[in-house]
């Protein structure tokens, strides 16, 4: 991960993720509703949506409207028919692609990220063809400037909490944790009062691919716009580095 910050492009990130805050808190309730469905309304004892509440928390979803749609979707029985699906591909110049889907349609969501490869001069591959070059990891990102503490106190901090690594860059830390740990560091940061730029349990890439060609930079913004565009897309991990 050498060379990549992610920090880079994190201002724009949410500057576009505002745009699309009503779109972006209908897919993390759809998330909570499929948690609390699985395990129970109690993140104490949910640990999946424990860690959809820090996923909505750092994308500013309200407390009152997370605490809503956890009630609501504890009362709607069995209602909710939505499932995870998975998808792997190629992006352009072999960018390795993982799309995470929560449907009510294969075949809808299928036929839609295909085409959002196509357009994107990328192809969907087979299941496992790219995941192996990522690990799945807890990711709390800080900005230095959202943060009082000094670097080694929040290091100590994370770590006693339970993270198996910290990341210092100019801008910020980079908190790494086991899933099964995640929301316990979380929730000790957020106890100390700390804002987290964005905290949720992810795929990290092993390794990173830079596109040079203006021509394979827009198709592959083509391919991310089509696919977050996509109601039934949850998540999407790349190892494309966009600086």
């Amino acid at each position: 991960m050498s060379g990549h910050s992610k920090f880079a492009n994190i201002k724009h990130k949410k500057a576009k993720n505002d745009a699309a805050k009503g779109k972006i808190f209908t897919k993390i309730g759809r998330e909570i509703a499929v948690a609390v469905k699985a395990g129970g309304a109690d993140p104490t004892l949910n640990r999946k949506l424990a860690d959809v509440i820090a996923k909505a928390k750092s994308n500013n979803m309200p407390n009152d409207t997370i605490t809503r749609s956890i009630k609501r979707a504890a009362g709607d029985g069995d209602s909710v028919h939505y499932e995870y699906i998975t998808y792997e591909g190629y992006g352009p110049s072999g960018v390795a692609v993982i799309v995470e889907t929560l449907t009510d349609n294969k075949n809808r969501t299928a036929a839609n990220v295909r085409a959002a490869f196509t357009k994107g001069n990328g192809n969907m591959g087979t299941t496992g063809c790219v995941s192996f070059m990522f690990d799945q990891k807890g990711q709390i990102i800080i900005e230095k400037d959202a943060v009082d503490m000094e670097e080694d106190e929040l290091m100590m901090m994370a770590i006693e909490a339970g993270a198996d690594d910290f990341e210092a860059e100019e801008e910020g830390y980079t908190i790494y944790t086991s899933p099964d740990a995640f929301a316990e560091v979380h929730a000790a940061l957020e106890a100390a009062g700390i804002e987290m730029a964005e905290a949720e349990v992810t795929m990290v890439p092993q390794t990173w691919t830079t596109l040079t060609s203006e021509t394979d930079i827009k198709a592959m913004n083509k391919m991310m716009d089509l696919l977050e565009d996509d109601d039934d897309v949850q998540n999407i991990y790349h190892n494309w580095d966009e600086e």
